[in-house]
Order: structure tokens, then C-alpha cells, then sequence
């Protein structure tokens, strides 16, 4: 007899978790607490309600959570320009601290005696939602099906839910199971089905938020972004919350093709995986982001923060968010963003962001009349240069004299 009476499980309703709940309630004949977090991924959640209901769940939890995760979670990321192995923005990544740390509250509030979730043992959420619940909750107990039981493939979930009449949607419209999706207002993700062959293209009919660069407008469109201590808080001069002004820039990016990701990247787990994303307000943001603080930034403030961004990127993938090192170097990216505030702007066209101008009225460190390339007025003494560059190859110098 399980000493599991109450389980608070991650619940999407999509066909992963809609087979999990039905398989805790069978498996450790407990009562099951549904929680699905509204992060911006659409109209999933209401039928996610009537799942949970129709399966018996007594206590269901759908949150708002979109404007904290943007503000507190999607934007203190990007102050430091994070990207993980070159490309990928992160946004799977970003949202599980926050549902871990909601998981844990919501066992709290119901006396629940553990957490669920339906992460694979083959896939990196699992480190992500365990390390985050641990960190906030060392004593918690933690049920991962996907490392008990022996459903281990999408078809063999299928054919569960069709044998318990669990009703799924999104199957693919040439049968089989559905892409392995993830949404949020940062991105969308996709993986598995043909997408497992790395040599495939993904079909066109897959991606939900962007059109391909090719049937983008033929017309470009110019957006200013203003930004308030590395924070972008309004467009064309319409100050919004953080969330509204992601889903604005998503829609806008969306429709010029912007965000697309085709990648294969190296899981924490030690395999490598390939998935598709879009990510159209995200790009540009980070565009942007870049280009404020190429004005307001000091150099060796700069580089430091590109020196220490892979490392801040990769605590972020591989989990640690709540981590003492996370948290410490989030630390110093806020304290570098205090004068990063000015505007940009930038021009969307057929898939690309470019920058074609930025300014900051109180913290530019931009000397015009020190860069011109007319007469400066002696504000640049040119002759300083011989000696700076004397004394730098002065080792170079007397290590080609010992080569003779």
C-alpha cells in the first residue's frame, strides 16, 4: 500500500499528462490535484479543465502566471542576452522553475504528499522540475511515471488512452501520434515524429506563430522599443505590461517570419535531440536588448557579460534557476542594467531583425565628438596611439627577437 495519498500533478490535459493522471489514479490509488499553469500557450486551457473534471479530479488549479513569468523570469534572462549553444532562446527552459515553484506551494496549500510531472527519463525537464522542487522543498517527494512505468513510447500512450477513453486531440493528420509540443509566450517547440531524422525538413504545416520568410508581406515594418534599466517597457511608444508586450512583438515577428529555429542541441542527459521553435518576439528582443546596451554599456562591462553568459545559459537549460551560482550572477546582470535605458529601432523584413537606430537620452556612452571622423578639436590625441600600441606588442617584440 502506497503511502502516497495526494499527488499535485503538472497537468497540460495534452496526451502525455491526460494518461498520467488516469495512471496515478491506478497505480497509487490516490487522489490526484491538477495544476496547469496559463503561461501564454492559448486555448488549452479550458478543455485541460473539463479533462481533470470528467477524470474525477476534485481540486483543479488553472493560474495566470503569464505576467510573472515574463517580468520575473523571461526578461531577467535576457538582461543577460541568453542564448544556449548559439541559438536557442531558452524558452522551454525558462518557464519550469516557475512551475516547479508553484508545484510546491500548491502541495503545501492542499497537504499534498508529493509532486508529479510528465517529463521524460530520456529528456531534460525532468532535471529542471526535480532540481527546481528540491531546491524549494528538499523533503518533497517527486513521482516521475515516465521512469516507473512501461508505456514507453507516444504510440503506447495512444493506445492506453484509447483503452481508458481518455480523449486526446492533436493527433497527426496522418495518424500516429502528435508532435511533442511545448508553448508559452516566449516560444513554441516541437519534436519527435519525422523530426527525429535530422536530415528532414520540417513541414510547413507544423509551425503555429509564423509564416515562412518566403509568403512574409513584401513591405518591412519599423518598431521602436524603449527600454528601462535593460527592461524593454514599451513600442512605438505604448507603454505595456511585460506580457502584453511579448505576445505584440510575437504577432508582429510572426507575420514578418521572424523565430524560427531548427536545431539540434546537447541534452543535459548526455544525447543529442533536435527540435523546431519560434520564437519571434523573444529574437527580436534580444536584437534589441543588445543594441541599446552597445550604447549605454562600458566595454569591459560588456565583454564580462558575454564571457559569463554561456555559463548563466547553460545553469538556466540544464535547471539550476534556483541555484545559490544562478541566483548570484543574476545578481550582477541586474547591477550592469541599471543604465542600460534608451530606445531602438528596428526594421522586421521576411524573417530578419535589423537595428537602424538607437539612443539614449541620459546614458550614452557614445561621444560624438571624440568618434567623428572629421576635425575632432583635439578631443582624440592620435599620437597616443604609437605608445599604446608600443607597449602592447612589447612582448611579441621580444619574443620574435629570441626566433632570429
Amino acid at each position: 500500500m502506497s503511502d502516497i495519498k495526494k499527488v499535485v500533478l503538472a497537468y497540460s490535459g495534452g496526451l502525455d499528462t491526460s494518461v498520467i493522471l488516469k495512471w496515478l489514479q491506478e497505480t497509487y490509488q490516490c487522489e490526484v490535484v491538477t495544476f496547469t499553469a496559463d503561461l501564454g500557450q492559448g486555448d488549452e486551457l479550458e478543455p485541460a479543465k473539463e479533462k481533470a473534471k470528467a477524470a474525477g479530479v476534485k481540486e483543479i488549479f488553472i493560474e495566470d502566471l503569464k505576467e510573472e513569468f515574463v517580468r520575473d523570469f523571461v526578461f531577467p534572462m535576457f538582461r543577460a542576452n541568453t542564448i544556449y549553444e548559439g541559438e536557442y532562446l531558452l524558452g522551454t527552459s525558462i518557464a519550469r522553475p516557475l512551475i516547479a515553484k508553484r508545484l510546491i506551494e500548491l502541495a503545501r496549500k492542499t497537504n499534498a504528499d508529493a509532486i508529479s510531472h510528465g517529463a521524460t527519463g530520456k529528456g531534460n525537464d525532468q532535471v529542471r522540475f526535480e532540481l527546481g522542487a528540491y531546491a524549494l522543498n528538499p523533503d518533497i517527494k517527486i513521482i516521475a511515471p515516465w521512469r516507473e512505468w512501461n508505456l514507453l513510447s507516444r504510440e503506447k500512450l495512444l493506445q492506453y488512452a484509447e483503452k481508458n477513453n481518455i480523449p486526446v486531440e492533436m493527433k497527426h493528420k496522418n495518424g500516429g501520434s502528435p508532435y511533442s509540443m511545448d508553448a508559452n509566450l516566449l516560444h513554441i517547440s516541437y519534436e519527435g515524429r519525422h523530426l527525429e531524422n535530422p536530415g528532414a525538413e520540417p513541414e510547413e504545416d507544423m509551425w503555429r506563430w509564423t509564416v515562412s520568410p518566403e509568403k512574409a508581406p513584401n513591405e518591412s515594418e519599423t518598431i521602436e522599443i524603449q527600454f528601462n534599466k535593460g527592461d524593454p517597457v514599451s513600442i512605438n511608444g505604448k507603454t505595456m505590461k511585460a506580457h502584453e508586450l511579448l505576445a505584440t512583438l510575437n504577432q508582429i515577428g510572426g507575420k514578418h517570419g521572424i523565430g524560427r529555429l531548427d536545431l539540434v542541441e546537447n541534452r543535459y542527459v548526455g544525447m543529442k535531440s533536435r527540435g523546431c521553435y519560434e520564437t519571434p518576439g523573444g529574437s527580436i528582443l534580444l536584437k534589441a536588448h543588445r543594441a541599446i546596451e552597445s550604447i549605454t554599456l562600458d566595454r569591459e562591462v560588456a565583454h564580462l557579460k558575454d564571457d559569463l553568459m554561456p555559463r548563466f545559459a547553460s545553469l538556466i537549460y540544464n535547471g539550476y534557476w534556483w541555484s545559490p551560482e544562478r541566483l548570484a550572477l543574476q545578481t550582477l546582470m541586474d547591477h550592469t542594467q541599471n543604465n542600460v535605458n534608451g530606445w531602438v529601432r528596428l526594421k522586421l523584413y521576411k524573417g530578419n531583425v535589423s537595428v537602424i537606430g538607437r539612443d539614449s537620452a541620459t546614458d550614452s556612452l557614445f561621444d560624438t565628438s571624440i568618434a567623428t571622423f572629421e576635425d575632432d578639436g583635439g578631443a582624440y590625441d592620435q599620437k597616443d596611439a604609437a605608445g599604446f600600441i608600443k607597449l602592447n606588442a612589447l612582448r611579441m617584440r621580444i619574443a620574435a627577437k629570441i626566433k632570429k
